[in-house]
């Protein structure tokens, strides 16, 4: 287990924290993108699926 001696010792991440946030801030951006895109394809087929029923009760 590792154990810092000081808040700025657990940021500096001993020398890889460039490496180590960089990889959380990736993995974050990445989630965000992909919770985004989801909600806009959600949407979409939502008003596709509303547009053919309506078609279909129509005919």
């Amino acid at each position: 287990m590792f154990y810092w001696s000081s808040f700025s010792d657990f940021l500096h991440m001993g020398g890889y924290a460039l490496f180590v946030w960089g990889s959380y801030l990736v993995t974050i951006f990445v989630l965000i993108i992909e919770i985004a895109l989801l909600r806009s394809r959600n949407k979409a087929l939502r008003k596709t699926l509303i547009s053919e029923i309506r078609e279909s009760e129509r005919n």
